[in-house]
C-alpha cells in the first residue's frame, strides 16, 4: 500500500502556479488552437499509414513523419485545387446565366406565374407582414444583377483571402502533425504519467478520445462529402451545374436541422415555376430519398457507439458545438460530450460502493 501524499502549503502554491502558467500558455496558443486540434485528430486518422511507413524506415523517424505529412498533402490539397478551379468555373458560368435571366425579364415572368400570384396574395392577406410588392423585388434583383460584376470581384477576393488563410492554417497544422507523428509514443507516455488515474482508467479515457475524434470527423465530413456527391448528381441531372451546387449542398449539410434543404428546395421550386414539373418532382424525390437518407443513416451510424452517445446527444453536441465554436464545433461538441460521459463512467466505477450504499439507504 502506497503512502498517501500529504498536501502542504508549498504543494498548493505549486499547483496554483502551474494552473496560472498553463492558462498563460493557453492564451499564447489560443489563436492557433484549431490547427493544433485538427493536427491531433488527423494524427489519429493518419497513424495506421504512418505506422506502416515507420516500419519501412525504423531508423529514420524524422523522414517517416515527413513522408506521412507529404502523403496527407497529396490526399487533401491537390484534389482540393482541382475541385476549387472547377467550382469557380461553374460558379462564374452560373452567375453569367443568372445575370442574363434577370436582365431579359425572367424574374418578371416568374412573378407573373399563377402559383406565385396566388402565394403572394395569400401572404399579403393572412400573414402579419408588410405587403410584398413583386415590382420592388424585381427592381432589387435588377440592381443586384447590374452590380454582379462588382460583387463577383468582392466575392473572389473574399474566397482568395479564405483560401490563403486555409493554406496558412493547413501548413501550421502540418508542422504540428509532424511532431505528433514523430513523438507519438513519448506524448502518450507523458499523458499517462500526468493523468491521476489508474492504467485501466487512462486506457478507457484515451481510447474514448481517439474513438470520438475519429467518429466526429468521419460522421461530419464523410456525410458532407456523400451528401454533396449525391446532391450534385441530382442537380446535374436536373440541369444545374452539378459540381458547384453539389459543393454548396456539402457545405449546407453542416447546418443542423435544415441542411441540404437550403439548396434543393429553392431549386425544386424554380423548376416547378419554370414549367419543368417532371424534373422538379425528380429533384424533390431524389433529395428526400437519397440525399436525406444519407444524413439520417450515415451520420448516426458513423458517430454512434461513442461513450454511449445516442442520436439525441449527437444532435445537441453538433448544434451546441457549432453555436459555440463555429464549424470546428462539429468536432469539439461530440468530443466534449463524450469525454464528460466517460468521466461520469469513471466516477461511477470509482465510487461504486458508496453509490450502491446510497441506493439502499
Amino acid at each position: 500500500m502506497q503512502d498517501k501524499v500529504k498536501i502542504t502549503s508549498s504543494h498548493r502554491v505549486l499547483i496554483v502556479a502551474l494552473l496560472a502558467a498553463a492558462f498563460a500558455c493557453y492564451l499564447l496558443v489560443a489563436p492557433y488552437i484549431n490547427s493544433i486540434v485538427m493536427a491531433f485528430i488527423i494524427s489519429l486518422l493518419m497513424f495506421p499509414i504512418h505506422e506502416w511507413i515507420e516500419k519501412k524506415l525504423p531508423k529514420a523517424p524524422n523522414f517517416a513523419a515527413f513522408l506521412s505529412c507529404t502523403v496527407l498533402t497529396f490526399i487533401i490539397v491537390i484534389p482540393l485545387l482541382f475541385v476549387f478551379a472547377a467550382i469557380v468555373q461553374q460558379g462564374s458560368s452560373f452567375s453569367q446565366n443568372a445575370y442574363q435571366w434577370v436582365t431579359s425579364g425572367g424574374i418578371q415572368e416568374l412573378f407573373n406565374h399563377p402559383w406565385v400570384v396566388k402565394g403572394l396574395a395569400f401572404v399579403n392577406s393572412y400573414l402579419p407582414f408588410d405587403d410584398i410588392d413583386p415590382k420592388q423585388i424585381a427592381e432589387k434583383a435588377a440592381q443586384l444583377a447590374s452590380t454582379l460584376g462588382t460583387n463577383l470581384v468582392a466575392v473572389s477576393a473574399k474566397i482568395l483571402g479564405d483560401a490563403t488563410n486555409f493554406l496558412m492554417n493547413f501548413f501550421l497544422m502540418l508542422f504540428v502533425l509532424f511532431f505528433l507523428l514523430r513523438d507519438h509514443d513519448k506524448i502518450i507516455t507523458a499523458m499517462r504519467h500526468i493523468l491521476p488515474f489508474s492504467r485501466s482508467q487512462e486506457d478507457k479515457l484515451l481510447e474514448e478520445i481517439e474513438q470520438v475524434s475519429k467518429s466526429a470527423v468521419m460522421g461530419s465530413f464523410l456525410t458532407a462529402i456523400a451528401q454533396g456527391f449525391a446532391g450534385g448528381i441530382g442537380m446535374w441531372l436536373a440541369g444545374f451545374p452539378g459540381l458547384f451546387w453539389g459543393t454548396m449542398m456539402g457545405f449546407a449539410s453542416f447546418i443542423p436541422v435544415v441542411g441540404t434543404a437550403l439548396i434543393w428546395i429553392p431549386a425544386t421550386a424554380y423548376l416547378f415555376l419554370t414549367g419543368d414539373i417532371t424534373w422538379g418532382v425528380f429533384l424533390a424525390i431524389w433529395s428526400i430519398a437519397i440525399v436525406g437518407s444519407i444524413d439520417n443513416i450515415l451520420r448516426p451510424l458513423l458517430m454512434q457507439g461513442s461513450a454511449g452517445m445516442n442520436t439525441l446527444m449527437i444532435f445537441f453536441s453538433l448544434l451546441g458545438g457549432i453555436h459555440l465554436f463555429g464549424l470546428i464545433g462539429l468536432i469539439y461538441g461530440p468530443l466534449i460530450f463524450a469525454i464528460t460521459i466517460t468521466l461520469f463512467n469513471l466516477y461511477e466505477e470509482e465510487f461504486k460502493s458508496f453509490l450502491d450504499y446510497q441506493d439502499h439507504h
